[in-house]
Protein backbone atom coordinates (compact mmCIF):
# COMPACT_ATOMS: atom_id res chain seq x y z
CA UNK A 1 0.00 0.00 0.00
CA UNK A 2 2.19 2.61 -1.30
CA UNK A 3 0.01 5.96 0.04
CA UNK A 4 3.51 8.15 0.36
CA UNK A 5 4.58 10.01 -2.33
CA UNK A 6 7.83 12.36 -2.66
CA UNK A 7 7.35 16.34 -2.88
CA UNK A 8 9.16 16.24 -5.86
CA UNK A 9 7.24 13.67 -7.98
CA UNK A 10 3.59 12.08 -7.80
CA UNK A 11 4.75 8.83 -9.11
CA UNK A 12 7.70 8.36 -6.61
CA UNK A 13 5.82 6.42 -3.99
CA UNK A 14 6.35 4.60 -1.03
CA UNK A 15 4.68 2.65 1.89
CA UNK A 16 5.70 3.75 5.38
CA UNK A 17 7.68 1.25 5.83
CA UNK A 18 9.59 1.99 2.51
CA UNK A 19 9.74 5.23 3.18
CA UNK A 20 11.32 4.93 7.01
CA UNK A 21 14.00 2.55 5.32
CA UNK A 22 14.45 5.36 2.54
CA UNK A 23 14.78 8.01 5.04
CA UNK A 24 14.34 10.42 1.52
CA UNK A 25 13.08 9.80 -1.27
CA UNK A 26 15.47 9.20 -4.75
CA UNK A 27 14.92 11.98 -6.02
CA UNK A 28 15.96 14.44 -3.12
CA UNK A 29 12.53 15.12 -2.09
CA UNK A 30 10.60 14.38 0.83
CA UNK A 31 7.94 11.55 1.45
CA UNK A 32 4.21 13.18 2.37
CA UNK A 33 1.03 11.61 2.55
CA UNK A 34 -2.17 13.15 1.01
CA UNK A 35 -4.93 12.08 3.02
CA UNK A 36 -3.66 13.40 6.37
CA UNK A 37 -6.63 15.79 6.92
CA UNK A 38 -9.67 13.52 5.55
CA UNK A 39 -10.10 11.65 8.92
CA UNK A 40 -9.71 13.84 11.31
CA UNK A 41 -9.25 12.82 15.65
CA UNK A 42 -12.17 13.50 17.30
CA UNK A 43 -10.53 15.28 20.57
CA UNK A 44 -13.10 14.10 22.82
CA UNK A 45 -11.77 10.70 22.87
CA UNK A 46 -8.47 12.01 23.98
CA UNK A 47 -9.53 14.08 27.26
CA UNK A 48 -8.94 10.84 29.59
CA UNK A 49 -5.73 9.38 27.39
CA UNK A 50 -2.56 8.63 28.24
CA UNK A 51 0.40 10.12 26.64
CA UNK A 52 0.90 6.74 24.84
CA UNK A 53 -2.47 6.31 23.99
CA UNK A 54 -2.37 9.40 22.28
CA UNK A 55 0.33 8.84 20.22
CA UNK A 56 -1.21 5.79 19.12
CA UNK A 57 -4.34 7.67 17.98
CA UNK A 58 -1.97 9.59 15.89
CA UNK A 59 0.98 7.12 14.53
CA UNK A 60 -2.50 5.26 13.10
CA UNK A 61 -3.28 7.96 10.45
CA UNK A 62 0.95 7.57 9.36
CA UNK A 63 1.46 3.92 10.11
CA UNK A 64 -0.82 2.41 7.66
CA UNK A 65 1.09 -0.43 7.05
CA UNK A 66 1.43 -0.95 10.20
CA UNK A 67 -0.88 -3.08 12.14
CA UNK A 68 -2.41 -1.84 15.61
CA UNK A 69 -0.72 -4.36 17.50
CA UNK A 70 2.51 -2.74 15.89
CA UNK A 71 1.87 0.35 16.58
CA UNK A 72 1.29 -0.31 20.26
CA UNK A 73 4.49 -2.29 21.05
CA UNK A 74 6.28 0.39 19.23
CA UNK A 75 5.03 3.25 21.21
CA UNK A 76 5.21 1.35 24.66
CA UNK A 77 8.75 0.31 24.23
CA UNK A 78 9.41 3.87 23.80
CA UNK A 79 7.64 5.79 26.19
CA UNK A 80 7.32 3.39 29.08
CA UNK A 81 11.04 3.77 30.66
CA UNK A 82 13.00 6.03 28.81
CA UNK A 83 11.82 9.30 30.18
CA UNK A 84 12.14 10.47 34.00
CA UNK A 85 8.67 11.17 34.06
CA UNK A 86 5.26 9.23 33.27
CA UNK A 87 3.94 12.58 31.68
CA UNK A 88 6.44 11.92 29.23
CA UNK A 89 5.81 15.80 28.27
CA UNK A 90 4.54 18.11 31.11
CA UNK A 91 3.25 20.85 30.79
CA UNK A 92 4.20 23.93 33.23
CA UNK A 93 2.77 27.46 33.46
CA UNK A 94 5.53 30.11 34.08
CA UNK A 95 3.20 33.45 34.54
CA UNK A 96 0.70 33.80 31.95
CA UNK A 97 1.73 31.24 29.46
CA UNK A 98 2.08 27.43 29.40
CA UNK A 99 5.63 25.60 29.09
CA UNK A 100 5.94 22.56 27.57
CA UNK A 101 8.97 20.58 28.72
CA UNK A 102 10.19 18.46 25.89
CA UNK A 103 13.37 17.48 27.54
CA UNK A 104 12.37 14.72 29.54
CA UNK A 105 14.10 12.37 27.75
CA UNK A 106 17.27 10.53 27.81
CA UNK A 107 19.42 13.05 25.98
CA UNK A 108 17.40 15.70 27.73
CA UNK A 109 15.93 17.76 24.50
CA UNK A 110 13.23 17.11 22.23
CA UNK A 111 15.06 15.09 19.94
CA UNK A 112 14.15 12.23 21.78
CA UNK A 113 10.61 11.82 21.90
CA UNK A 114 10.70 10.98 18.20
CA UNK A 115 14.58 9.36 18.58
CA UNK A 116 13.64 6.76 20.83
CA UNK A 117 10.58 5.31 18.32
CA UNK A 118 12.12 5.83 15.42
CA UNK A 119 14.40 2.39 15.62
CA UNK A 120 10.81 0.89 16.72
CA UNK A 121 9.88 1.63 13.26
CA UNK A 122 12.71 0.69 11.45
CA UNK A 123 13.15 -2.49 13.28
CA UNK A 124 9.31 -3.49 12.32
CA UNK A 125 9.99 -2.04 9.07
CA UNK A 126 13.07 -4.12 8.84
CA UNK A 127 10.81 -7.51 9.93
CA UNK A 128 8.70 -6.79 7.22
CA UNK A 129 11.35 -7.43 4.59
CA UNK A 130 13.27 -9.84 6.09
CA UNK A 131 16.06 -9.63 3.32
CA UNK A 132 16.52 -6.31 3.22
CA UNK A 133 19.84 -4.96 3.53
CA UNK A 134 21.52 -3.87 6.53
CA UNK A 135 21.05 0.10 7.16
CA UNK A 136 23.21 2.78 8.04
CA UNK A 137 21.60 5.98 9.57
CA UNK A 138 23.28 8.66 8.30
CA UNK A 139 22.30 12.16 10.37
CA UNK A 140 23.14 15.58 10.54
CA UNK A 141 22.90 17.55 14.05
CA UNK A 142 23.10 20.68 15.02
CA UNK A 143 23.21 19.48 18.09
CA UNK A 144 20.72 17.79 19.85
CA UNK A 145 19.67 15.37 16.98
CA UNK A 146 22.83 13.32 17.47
CA UNK A 147 22.95 12.13 20.92
CA UNK A 148 19.59 11.41 20.63
CA UNK A 149 20.19 9.50 17.27
CA UNK A 150 22.79 7.68 18.68
CA UNK A 151 20.96 6.98 21.99
CA UNK A 152 18.04 5.83 20.16
CA UNK A 153 19.78 3.19 17.68
CA UNK A 154 22.78 2.58 19.55
CA UNK A 155 23.47 -1.67 19.55
CA UNK A 156 20.63 -2.34 17.30
CA UNK A 157 20.27 -5.00 15.13
CA UNK A 158 21.05 -4.67 11.63
CA UNK A 159 21.30 -0.98 11.75
CA UNK A 160 24.60 1.25 12.27
CA UNK A 161 24.13 4.71 12.74
CA UNK A 162 27.19 7.77 11.96
CA UNK A 163 26.42 11.28 13.12
CA UNK A 164 28.11 14.55 11.32
CA UNK A 165 28.30 17.52 13.75
CA UNK A 166 29.77 20.96 12.97
CA UNK A 167 33.16 21.48 14.85
CA UNK A 168 33.37 24.30 17.01
CA UNK A 169 29.93 24.68 16.40
CA UNK A 170 27.55 23.05 19.06
CA UNK A 171 27.95 23.59 23.02
CA UNK A 172 30.63 22.11 24.68
CA UNK A 173 27.45 19.50 26.70
CA UNK A 174 26.07 18.61 23.16
CA UNK A 175 29.53 17.50 21.91
CA UNK A 176 30.66 15.73 24.92
CA UNK A 177 27.15 13.84 24.68
CA UNK A 178 28.48 12.89 21.21
CA UNK A 179 31.33 11.92 21.64
CA UNK A 180 31.14 9.74 24.92
CA UNK A 181 28.35 7.32 23.19
CA UNK A 182 29.06 4.30 23.81
CA UNK A 183 27.26 1.09 21.13
CA UNK A 184 29.10 -1.22 18.89
CA UNK A 185 27.29 0.74 15.37
CA UNK A 186 27.53 3.86 16.49
CA UNK A 187 30.40 6.41 14.62
CA UNK A 188 30.48 10.56 15.19
CA UNK A 189 32.02 13.00 12.50
CA UNK A 190 33.51 16.44 13.43
CA UNK A 191 32.89 17.91 10.06
CA UNK A 192 34.94 21.55 9.30
CA UNK A 193 32.23 23.36 8.22
CA UNK A 194 28.67 24.24 9.51
CA UNK A 195 25.13 22.42 10.46
CA UNK A 196 24.28 23.50 6.45
CA UNK A 197 27.33 21.54 4.80
CA UNK A 198 26.85 18.65 7.32
CA UNK A 199 22.99 18.48 6.03
CA UNK A 200 24.19 18.87 2.44
CA UNK A 201 27.03 15.46 2.99
CA UNK A 202 24.18 13.61 4.17
CA UNK A 203 21.45 14.55 1.35
CA UNK A 204 24.21 13.87 -1.17
CA UNK A 205 25.75 10.72 -0.41
CA UNK A 206 21.64 9.22 -0.76
CA UNK A 207 22.73 10.83 -4.04
CA UNK A 208 25.72 9.60 -4.89
CA UNK A 209 25.73 6.56 -7.44
CA UNK A 210 29.36 5.80 -7.07
CA UNK A 211 29.05 5.76 -2.88
CA UNK A 212 25.40 3.94 -3.10
CA UNK A 213 26.47 1.11 -4.85
CA UNK A 214 29.60 0.40 -3.14
CA UNK A 215 27.22 0.06 -0.16
CA UNK A 216 24.73 -2.30 -2.09
CA UNK A 217 28.31 -4.55 -2.88
CA UNK A 218 28.76 -4.21 1.38
CA UNK A 219 24.93 -5.36 1.83
CA UNK A 220 24.14 -1.72 3.28
CA UNK A 221 21.50 1.05 2.58
CA UNK A 222 21.43 4.60 3.54
CA UNK A 223 19.02 5.48 5.41
CA UNK A 224 18.34 8.90 8.17
CA UNK A 225 17.55 9.61 11.45
CA UNK A 226 17.10 13.42 10.93
CA UNK A 227 13.43 15.15 10.64
CA UNK A 228 13.87 14.64 6.56
CA UNK A 229 12.46 11.53 7.57
CA UNK A 230 8.64 10.75 7.72
CA UNK A 231 9.14 8.49 10.97
CA UNK A 232 11.04 11.31 12.65
CA UNK A 233 8.63 13.87 12.27
CA UNK A 234 5.05 12.07 12.48
CA UNK A 235 6.10 11.28 16.35
CA UNK A 236 6.45 14.93 17.50
CA UNK A 237 2.59 15.68 16.91
CA UNK A 238 1.23 13.92 19.50
CA UNK A 239 2.85 15.91 22.29
CA UNK A 240 0.73 18.91 20.58
CA UNK A 241 -2.52 17.38 21.76
CA UNK A 242 -1.26 15.82 24.84
CA UNK A 243 -0.25 19.66 25.70
CA UNK A 244 -3.45 21.13 24.49
CA UNK A 245 -5.40 18.28 26.65
CA UNK A 246 -3.77 19.60 29.32
CA UNK A 247 -4.92 22.90 29.49
CA UNK A 248 -8.63 21.30 29.08
CA UNK A 249 -7.91 19.28 32.35
CA UNK A 250 -6.83 22.07 34.01
CA UNK A 251 -9.39 24.04 33.22
CA UNK A 252 -7.45 26.37 31.30
CA UNK A 253 -9.62 25.99 27.96
CA UNK A 254 -12.63 24.62 27.23
CA UNK A 255 -12.54 21.68 24.30
CA UNK A 256 -12.39 22.99 21.23
CA UNK A 257 -10.93 26.57 22.05
CA UNK A 258 -8.39 27.78 19.75
CA UNK A 259 -4.51 28.23 21.29
CA UNK A 260 -1.00 29.28 19.79
CA UNK A 261 1.70 27.13 19.80
CA UNK A 262 5.28 29.07 20.07
CA UNK A 263 7.90 26.94 18.46
CA UNK A 264 11.86 27.45 18.50
CA UNK A 265 12.96 25.80 14.92
CA UNK A 266 15.82 25.81 12.71
CA UNK A 267 15.24 23.21 10.39
CA UNK A 268 10.90 23.47 10.41
CA UNK A 269 10.07 20.08 11.59
CA UNK A 270 9.20 20.70 15.07
CA UNK A 271 6.90 23.72 13.93
CA UNK A 272 6.23 21.55 10.99
CA UNK A 273 4.68 18.68 13.39
CA UNK A 274 2.35 21.28 14.89
CA UNK A 275 0.30 21.85 11.62
CA UNK A 276 0.12 18.26 10.97
CA UNK A 277 -1.51 18.35 14.09
CA UNK A 278 -3.51 21.25 13.22
CA UNK A 279 -4.70 19.02 9.86
CA UNK A 280 -6.09 15.90 12.49
CA UNK A 281 -8.19 18.45 14.21
CA UNK A 282 -6.20 20.36 16.70
CA UNK A 283 -7.91 23.81 17.31
CA UNK A 284 -4.48 26.24 16.34
CA UNK A 285 -4.91 29.85 16.39
CA UNK A 286 -1.80 30.71 15.36
CA UNK A 287 1.71 28.78 15.28
CA UNK A 288 4.45 31.16 15.75
CA UNK A 289 7.55 30.41 14.25
CA UNK A 290 10.89 31.93 16.64
CA UNK A 291 14.20 32.28 15.08
CA UNK A 292 17.68 33.17 16.52
CA UNK A 293 19.76 35.83 14.91
CA UNK A 294 19.82 33.59 11.71
CA UNK A 295 16.31 34.59 10.54
CA UNK A 296 15.87 33.08 7.26
CA UNK A 297 12.53 31.37 8.38
CA UNK A 298 11.40 35.27 10.00
CA UNK A 299 11.96 36.46 6.33
CA UNK A 300 10.31 34.24 4.20
CA UNK A 301 7.47 33.61 6.51
CA UNK A 302 7.38 37.88 6.18
CA UNK A 303 8.20 37.99 2.07
CA UNK A 304 7.64 34.52 0.34
CA UNK A 305 11.87 34.99 -0.27
CA UNK A 306 14.23 31.62 0.89
CA UNK A 307 17.64 33.60 0.28
CA UNK A 308 20.46 31.45 2.10
CA UNK A 309 22.89 33.55 0.74
CA UNK A 310 23.83 35.13 3.99
CA UNK A 311 26.70 34.41 6.54
CA UNK A 312 25.35 31.73 9.51
CA UNK A 313 25.79 33.64 12.61
CA UNK A 314 27.49 31.38 15.40
CA UNK A 315 24.45 32.18 18.32
CA UNK A 316 23.78 30.93 22.17
CA UNK A 317 21.00 28.62 20.58
CA UNK A 318 23.34 26.19 18.06
CA UNK A 319 20.21 24.35 17.40
CA UNK A 320 18.56 26.64 15.45
CA UNK A 321 21.90 28.29 13.54
CA UNK A 322 20.87 26.60 10.50
CA UNK A 323 20.14 28.03 7.00
CA UNK A 324 18.57 25.32 4.94
CA UNK A 325 15.27 24.42 6.77
CA UNK A 326 14.21 21.23 5.45
CA UNK A 327 11.09 20.34 5.99
CA UNK A 328 10.09 23.54 4.72
CA UNK A 329 9.33 21.55 1.98
CA UNK A 330 6.96 19.74 3.11
CA UNK A 331 5.07 22.65 3.77
CA UNK A 332 5.24 24.14 0.84
CA UNK A 333 3.58 20.89 -0.89
CA UNK A 334 0.86 21.11 1.70
CA UNK A 335 -0.44 24.38 0.64
CA UNK A 336 0.40 23.97 -3.00
CA UNK A 337 0.61 20.04 -3.87
CA UNK A 338 2.31 20.96 -7.13
CA UNK A 339 5.43 18.77 -7.34
CA UNK A 340 6.82 20.35 -10.61
CA UNK A 341 6.89 23.77 -8.41
CA UNK A 342 8.23 22.25 -5.61
CA UNK A 343 11.18 20.78 -7.61
CA UNK A 344 11.92 23.99 -9.36
CA UNK A 345 12.15 26.11 -5.71
CA UNK A 346 14.14 23.57 -4.05
CA UNK A 347 16.52 23.30 -7.59
CA UNK A 348 16.86 27.25 -7.73
CA UNK A 349 17.30 26.94 -4.00
CA UNK A 350 20.49 24.49 -4.33
CA UNK A 351 22.09 26.45 -7.53
CA UNK A 352 21.24 29.95 -6.59
CA UNK A 353 20.46 30.07 -3.20
CA UNK A 354 17.13 31.53 -3.28
CA UNK A 355 13.72 30.95 -4.82
CA UNK A 356 10.30 33.04 -4.54
CA UNK A 357 6.90 31.71 -3.79
CA UNK A 358 3.61 33.39 -5.20
CA UNK A 359 1.89 35.60 -3.22
CA UNK A 360 -1.02 33.43 -2.99
CA UNK A 361 0.95 30.66 -1.05
CA UNK A 362 2.74 33.39 0.94
CA UNK A 363 -0.97 34.75 2.48
CA UNK A 364 -1.75 31.01 3.43
CA UNK A 365 1.13 30.60 5.28
CA UNK A 366 1.05 34.02 7.11
CA UNK A 367 -2.70 32.97 7.69
CA UNK A 368 -1.21 30.25 9.81
CA UNK A 369 2.16 31.12 10.93
CA UNK A 370 3.45 34.32 12.99
CA UNK A 371 7.15 34.67 12.78
CA UNK A 372 9.76 36.68 14.73
CA UNK A 373 13.35 36.68 15.81
CA UNK A 374 15.27 37.45 18.95
CA UNK A 375 19.47 37.98 18.93
CA UNK A 376 21.48 36.51 21.90
CA UNK A 377 21.11 39.52 23.94
CA UNK A 378 17.00 40.07 24.13
CA UNK A 379 17.32 35.64 24.86
CA UNK A 380 19.21 36.25 28.36
CA UNK A 381 17.27 39.22 28.80
CA UNK A 382 14.44 36.74 28.73
CA UNK A 383 15.94 34.04 30.41
CA UNK A 384 16.76 36.87 33.67
CA UNK A 385 13.18 37.78 33.42
CA UNK A 386 11.57 34.71 33.87
CA UNK A 387 13.91 33.32 36.48
CA UNK A 388 13.14 36.95 38.59
CA UNK A 389 9.43 37.26 37.81
CA UNK A 390 8.42 33.14 37.65
CA UNK A 391 11.08 31.33 39.36
CA UNK A 392 11.93 29.39 36.28
CA UNK A 393 14.97 28.49 34.25
CA UNK A 394 14.64 28.15 30.78
CA UNK A 395 17.70 27.30 28.32
CA UNK A 396 18.62 29.50 25.67
CA UNK A 397 16.34 28.45 22.62
CA UNK A 398 13.36 28.25 25.07
CA UNK A 399 13.92 31.79 26.16
CA UNK A 400 14.46 32.72 22.17
CA UNK A 401 10.55 31.21 22.00
CA UNK A 402 9.30 33.30 24.98
CA UNK A 403 10.64 36.31 23.56
CA UNK A 404 9.12 36.29 20.05
CA UNK A 405 5.41 35.39 21.90
CA UNK A 406 6.00 38.32 23.85
CA UNK A 407 6.32 40.21 20.77
CA UNK A 408 3.85 38.77 19.09
CA UNK A 409 1.39 39.84 21.74
CA UNK A 410 2.49 43.29 21.81
CA UNK A 411 1.46 43.18 17.66
CA UNK A 412 -1.55 42.03 17.60
CA UNK A 413 -3.46 41.56 21.56
CA UNK A 414 -4.33 38.24 21.20
CA UNK A 415 -5.81 36.55 23.43
CA UNK A 416 -5.77 33.03 23.06
CA UNK A 417 -4.14 30.74 25.79
CA UNK A 418 -0.32 30.09 24.37
CA UNK A 419 1.95 27.14 24.76
CA UNK A 420 5.83 27.57 24.61
CA UNK A 421 7.61 24.32 23.78
CA UNK A 422 10.83 24.05 25.52
CA UNK A 423 12.98 22.07 23.60
CA UNK A 424 16.16 21.56 26.12
CA UNK A 425 17.40 20.96 29.21
CA UNK A 426 19.22 24.56 30.80
CA UNK A 427 22.11 22.33 31.97
CA UNK A 428 23.06 21.48 27.93
CA UNK A 429 23.80 25.10 28.20
CA UNK A 430 24.63 25.88 31.64
CA UNK A 431 27.42 28.71 30.46
CA UNK A 432 25.26 30.77 28.27
CA UNK A 433 21.73 30.21 30.25
CA UNK A 434 24.26 31.35 33.57
CA UNK A 435 25.94 34.14 32.06
CA UNK A 436 21.99 35.79 31.97
CA UNK A 437 21.56 35.44 35.66
CA UNK A 438 25.39 35.33 37.36
CA UNK A 439 28.11 37.29 34.96
CA UNK A 440 30.99 35.64 37.02
CA UNK A 441 33.25 33.42 35.16
CA UNK A 442 33.99 29.37 35.89
CA UNK A 443 36.71 27.71 35.47
CA UNK A 444 34.66 24.87 33.49
CA UNK A 445 31.29 23.63 31.93
CA UNK A 446 31.03 21.19 35.01
CA UNK A 447 31.45 24.79 37.27
CA UNK A 448 28.90 26.35 35.62
CA UNK A 449 26.73 23.19 35.71
CA UNK A 450 26.72 23.12 39.21
CA UNK A 451 26.38 26.76 39.98
CA UNK A 452 23.29 26.86 37.79
CA UNK A 453 21.54 24.25 39.45
CA UNK A 454 22.31 26.15 42.54
CA UNK A 455 20.84 28.78 41.11
CA UNK A 456 18.01 27.26 39.43
CA UNK A 457 17.30 24.79 42.02
CA UNK A 458 16.21 22.03 39.02
CA UNK A 459 17.47 18.76 39.65
CA UNK A 460 20.60 17.88 36.76
CA UNK A 461 20.03 14.74 34.61
CA UNK A 462 22.52 11.82 35.92
CA UNK A 463 22.66 11.53 32.05
CA UNK A 464 24.06 15.24 32.00
CA UNK A 465 26.08 15.13 35.38
CA UNK A 466 28.09 11.45 34.63
CA UNK A 467 29.27 12.90 31.80
CA UNK A 468 32.53 14.11 32.96
CA UNK A 469 34.05 10.91 34.11
CA UNK A 470 33.38 8.85 30.61
CA UNK A 471 36.01 8.19 28.19
CA UNK A 472 35.53 9.99 25.04
CA UNK A 473 35.38 7.01 22.48
CA UNK A 474 34.87 9.03 18.99
CA UNK A 475 37.86 11.02 17.79
CA UNK A 476 37.06 11.42 13.83
CA UNK A 477 37.46 14.64 12.10
CA UNK A 478 36.61 15.14 8.45
CA UNK A 479 36.76 18.10 5.63
CA UNK A 480 33.59 18.19 3.41
CA UNK A 481 36.34 17.31 0.84
CA UNK A 482 36.70 13.97 2.46
CA UNK A 483 33.40 12.98 3.91
CA UNK A 484 32.38 10.59 1.94
CA UNK A 485 35.85 8.69 1.93
CA UNK A 486 35.65 8.94 5.84
CA UNK A 487 31.78 7.01 5.87
CA UNK A 488 32.99 3.88 3.95
CA UNK A 489 36.29 4.01 5.92
CA UNK A 490 33.83 4.58 9.04
CA UNK A 491 31.81 1.46 6.94
CA UNK A 492 34.67 -0.95 5.87
CA UNK A 493 36.77 -0.35 9.58
CA UNK A 494 34.27 -0.66 12.23
CA UNK A 495 31.02 -2.02 11.44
Amino acid sequence: MKTYHSTRNLHNQASFHEAVLQGIASDGGLFVKDDIAKDKIDLATLLHASYQEMAIAVLSKFLDDFSNEQIEQCVYNAYTTNFDTAEITPLVKVGKHHVLELFHGPTCAFKDIALQILPQFMQTALQMEPNHKDIVILTATSGDTGKAALEGFKDVDKIKIIVFYPYQLVSEMQERQMITTTGKNTAVISLHGNFDDCQRIVKQAFANNELVNELNNMNYQFSSANSINIGRLCPQITYYFYSYMQLVKNNEIQLYDKVNFVIPTGNFGNILAGYYAKLLGLPIHKLICASNSNHILTDFISTGIYDRNRNLEKTISPSMDILISSNLERLLYELHPNTEDIAKWMKQLNENGRYEIPQELLDKIQDIFYCGYANDDECKQTINYNYEANNYVMDTHTSCAAKVLEDYLKDTNDTHKSIILSTASCYKFSKDVLSALDDQPYPSEWEYMNKLQQVSKQPISENLSKLKEMPILHHNQTTKEDAFDTILSIIKEKF
